[in-house]
């Protein structure tokens, strides 16, 4: 079973985690921030994986600390879900449509943390969520998944259908790559023999 718990407590966020990368797309998000929950709640239903997670945060300043903070808990959870990484596809991509909007997603499961984020969301606000932290979250959740993620917006003006086609998008692209390659499940897939 590849399952992480992960609390993370600092002066700014206090987060509850538990991710189950086998499972079927429930998830519980209390993060203090409604946007954030349902780009959240998207990733859980469309990558497949069971996400509980509760945090308290300084909201009441901004969502900065928050967003970045639960970035780095989940990349966390997911490198200790992923363990050794043995049987993995290891690379997923996804093009996804969200209605005027077209994302392109591409994973790496490398052991390396890279983030090429080419969004660019025409406002600067969705709702009371400011969209410079969509990067934000990426960045601190692929320092410590140690993946490689590209993000790409190919089409569309929408910001809200940009941000919601990118977390569907990311999801199904490591729901590819996190699936066990039954031809290959007892291997590491690198010719390194370690990820």
């Amino acid at each position: 079973m590849r399952y992480a718990e992960i609390n993370r407590k600092t002066v700014e966020t206090d987060i509850k985690l538990s991710l189950d990368i086998d499972g079927i797309g429930t998830a519980e998000i209390d993060s203090g921030c409604p946007f954030l929950d349902h780009m959240l709640t998207l990733f859980a239903r469309h990558g497949r994986f069971d996400l509980k997670l509760s945090c308290k945060g300084d909201v009441e300043v901004d969502y900065h600390h928050t967003v970045e903070d639960i970035g780095i808990a989940l990349g966390d959870a997911f490198a200790s879900a992923m363990g050794d990484k043995r049987g993995i596809v290891r690379y997923g991509s996804c093009i996804l449509p969200m209605d005027e909007s077209l994302i392109l997603t591409a994973v790496d499961i490398s052991g390396r943390s890279h983030l090429s984020f080419d969004l660019e969301v025409p406002t600067e606000k969705v709702g009371d969520f400011d969209t410079e932290l969509v990067r934000e979250f990426w960045l601190g959740f692929i320092r410590r998944a140690a993946v490689t993620l590209h993000i790409k917006k190919l089409d569309g003006d929408n910001s809200h259908h940009i941000i919601e086609g990118a977390f569907k998008s990311a999801a199904r692209s490591f729901r590819q790559a996190l699936a066990i390659d039954r031809d290959f499940a007892d291997e590491i897939p690198s010719t390194k023999g370690v990820l």
